[in-house]
């Protein structure tokens, strides 16, 4: 595997990024997957875990950092759905004049959050050519509705309807905990791998607006997913996921059009099994490979050998 720099200006905002390439002897233009995080999300979780699992499949990688994390420009703090979606489309941009990956054929690949972003993304962009959606979000309100008890649901929303006012008056929005918004702790495996796993990354977990729920709670892919078509759509969710339940799944599949495919990952949560090695992980790889392959058709071969 080869990872080469690959940043990129989105809304005049630098983003940090990263193009890996595959080093099994496969034959550029590569086939290309845009990876793109789920909430508080970062370039080196879990978009460079799908490079180390793509790349000896033949599919080069892109790993970027949205605006306002990593070292990617922007506020820090915000973290706002809408504003992903542009930051996904150039990304896009920036390979369709990027040597060595072919702009006829790439895909977009979301984790949780990022599964909406990607959907809304591709919904009004044809050179994307395949979605898939990890564990995601069709509906904002709904999944946000669904992670919290009735006493810190009313509790946000008052905060929220607050902060507008703040907002419109200050001209800055209070910034709060990430799981104020996103509560983990009603999905006790979910919260265990955040506390053991993602926090060993610098800079995960810090505060932010809540303006940024605001956004969240207008966010809604489902109201996309049908302009997918007549791209093929995957979509691919914990069939124990307590964090962005499994209803976010069906209500995606409903409203997509042909070809779509739904696959429930049995005894699987929502991130407790992202892991390298993980047999949950490989059969979501296996998955993944699948549909790229028949989606994008499959790398070139190494040269010397038969196609």
């Amino acid at each position: 595997m080869t990872v080469r720099p690959l940043p990129f200006f989105s809304s005049g905002l630098r983003l940090d990024a990263d193009l890996h390439l595959p080093g099994d002897g496969s034959q550029p233009p590569y086939p290309v997957v845009v990876a793109c995080s789920g909430y508080l999300g970062q370039k080196v979780i879990h978009p460079e875990r799908f490079a180390r699992a793509l790349n000896p499949l033949g599919y080069a990688v892109l790993a970027f950092d949205y605006r306002g994390f990593g070292a990617s420009e922007g506020e820090r703090g915000r973290a706002v759905p809408q504003e992903w979606v542009e930051d996904v489309r150039a990304a896009v941009d920036r390979l369709t004049v990027t040597e060595d990956v072919d702009p006829e054929r790439v895909a977009v690949v979301g984790w949780g959050l990022g599964g909406g972003v990607a959907i809304s993304e591709a919904a009004d962009d044809p050179r994307v050519k395949a979605v898939a959606c990890l564990n995601g979000v069709a509906d904002g309100a709904r999944s946000t509705r669904n992670m919290h008890d009735q006493t810190s649901w009313e509790k946000l929303l008052a905060r929220i309807e607050a902060d507008r006012g703040r907002r419109a008056t200050l001209g800055r929005s209070e910034i709060t905990s990430p799981w104020d918004i996103v509560r983990l702790d009603l999905d006790d495996r979910t919260h265990r791998y955040v506390d053991a796993e993602l926090y060993k990354t610098p800079g995960f977990g810090g505060g932010v607006t809540l303006e940024s729920a605001d956004f969240l709670l207008r966010f809604a892919p489902v109201r996309d997913v049908h302009r997918i078509a007549p791209r093929p759509l995957l979509i691919v969710h914990g069939a124990e996921n307590r964090l962005y339940r499994p209803v976010e799944a069906h209500s995606l599949y409903e409203h997509a059009g042909e070809p779509k495919r739904l696959e429930l990952l049995e005894g699987a949560g929502h991130t407790e099994w992202m892991f390298d090695d993980s047999p949950v992980f490989r059969k979501l790889v296996g998955i993944l490979a699948d549909f790229l392959a028949e989606a994008l058709g499959p790398p070139r071969p190494p040269a010397g050998e038969d196609r």
